[in-house]
């Protein structure tokens, strides 16, 4: 008999006045009773509306199925058939505007908590299952992925599967991308993503870190000089926007990137580090998207006293998840909407070592106009509203976009007036023979999920490539 009611069950997770001043991670995870009789909610539909949903296309249904009977490892096998993340997806892909968004349990209710679920399954399988995978025999055919992140991690996974010799180069020390450095650990805990590249090295994908594309070796190199048959950029978005407002270049003014980068990957929040952050007392977090979330979080859990986010639009228009939204709000983050940054003030003091830090912002209100090409109501300044908020630390988190390396050392590469890699839009062929993009490298920053999905294309599409060479 299937669980007809219309709520999910709720995820447990951390007191927000407990989580607030901790790393640790916020929900908790299903147990097995919750996960089984969240699965029976799920009505089975032949036509399968949910996957419609899924960038990289996982047999919902199926693995649910497989979960209702307490078949836990088989569940996990048939996502992993389709994603090499599952653990990461259940966490932090936007499942409401995606597979769940589909879910005909959604018409009268609730939808049924897929993205729970596939956590609950990945994290099974991490605890319980100890056996390696089975390595796929090699073809004798090369392929190499430039970045280590959601989507050059699913372009290798995909390829390796199919018998591909793949070597991965990431700049940084660690792979993982954005899911290392951008993602705080409270939302995606970082023994997750190693545990996720693990297993592909396990599938015999190579690593290697502190390789710098276009410094260390270009990616004519790669193909000339190694014996790469095809390349898989997957770079990303990196370069990090600035309002351009008086100010921006006082101490502690921080791009998210580098604010996030710091205390992720490079542990600021340990006293210990070797990358220390200054611990503020009041910040603000301008913009209204995810990162900024993760930004203003952060803050928070450095022992900021007040954290505000800074948005030029209303509580309707935050790009942000929903989910996010709210735990931020529970975690005592204070909203400042309809208002937007004029200048940042240096502190007035004689201090010499004081001079040069941020001292307060200025910030004026706004309301919403017509829709700009975005389709969102533009926002206006409502001329004589200025204000002054009280900071000693501002985070511009109002969007990247990619780093312009790669196309500055890559002959033949055509790229847009946003700097982003052109594709052919289907299976991210470049203007380069047997040179692929995906992710946010083409698209600028969105969703981990969706640069999932462009490598899954990829990794399909060079196999094509190669075999009919």
């Amino acid at each position: 008999m299937p669980n007809m009611s219309l709520k999910k069950n709720e995820m447990p997770q951390q007191d927000p006045n407990v989580r607030n001043k901790n790393f640790s991670e916020v929900a908790l995870g299903y147990t097995e009773e919750q996960a089984l009789d969240e699965a029976q909610r799920c009505l089975g539909c032949k036509a399968r509306p949910c996957m419609k949903g899924c960038p990289v296309a996982i047999k919902i249904p199926e693995f649910i199925a497989k979960v209702a009977a307490g078949e836990y490892e088989e569940a996990y096998q048939i996502i992993s058939q389709d994603s090499s993340l599952p653990a990461v997806c259940g966490r932090v892909c936007p499942q409401e505007s995606q597979c769940e968004k589909f879910c005909v349990r959604g018409k009268k209710g609730e939808p049924v908590g897929i993205g729970r679920l596939e956590r609950f399954v990945a994290d099974w399988h991490r605890e319980n299952v100890k056996e390696d995978p089975v390595v796929p025999e090699k073809n004798g055919h090369k392929v190499a992925i430039v970045g280590a992140g959601p989507a050059g991690l699913t372009c290798a996974g995909d390829l390796a599967r199919m018998g591909y010799d793949v070597t991965i180069f990431e700049a940084l020390h660690l792979a993982g991308g954005v899911l290392i450095y951008g993602i705080p650990e409270f939302r995606l805990p970082k023994a997750i993503v190693q545990a996720e590249v693990d297993n592909l090295k396990k599938l015999g994908v190579k690593v290697e870190t502190n390789m710098i594309i276009g410094k260390v070796i270009s990616i004519d190199e790669l193909m000339e000089d190694y014996g790469f048959e095809a390349v898989f950029i997957g770079t990303g978005a990196g370069l990090p926007r600035f309002q351009n407002i008086p100010g921006e270049n006082l101490n502690c003014v921080y791009s998210a990137n580098e604010y996030l980068t710091r205390v992720n990957l490079m542990k600021a929040f340990k006293d210990t580090t070797a990358t220390p952050i200054i611990r503020s007392k009041n910040v603000a977090v301008v913009g209204g998207g995810n990162v900024a979330m993760d930004a203003a979080r952060t803050a928070k859990r450095l022992g900021a006293e007040n954290v505000y986010i800074v948005y030029r639009r209303s509580d309707e228009e935050l790009p942000a998840r929903r989910e996010e939204v709210e735990h931020a709000k529970e975690e005592g983050i204070i909203f400042k909407l309809l208002c937007n940054p004029v200048q940042i003030y240096p502190k007035d003091t004689d201090d010499k070592f004081q001079k040069g830090f941020v001292g307060g912002m200025q910030c004026i209100e706004m309301e919403l106009g017509e829709p700009d090409e975005s389709g969102r109501r533009r926002p206006i300044k409502k001329p004589g509203s200025e204000f002054d908020l009280d900071v000693d630390c501002v985070i511009i988190a109002i969007g990247t976009s990619p780093n312009p390396l790669i196309k500055d050392t890559t002959e033949g590469l055509d790229t847009n007036r946003h700097g982003c890699i052109v594709t052919n839009g289907e299976d991210g062929l470049t203007s380069r023979p047997h040179v692929y993009a995906g992710g946010d490298a083409v698209t600028g920053a969105a969703t981990v999920i969706l640069a999932m999905g462009a490598g899954k294309a990829a990794a399909a599409a060079i196999d094509k490539d190669i075999m009919n060479k």
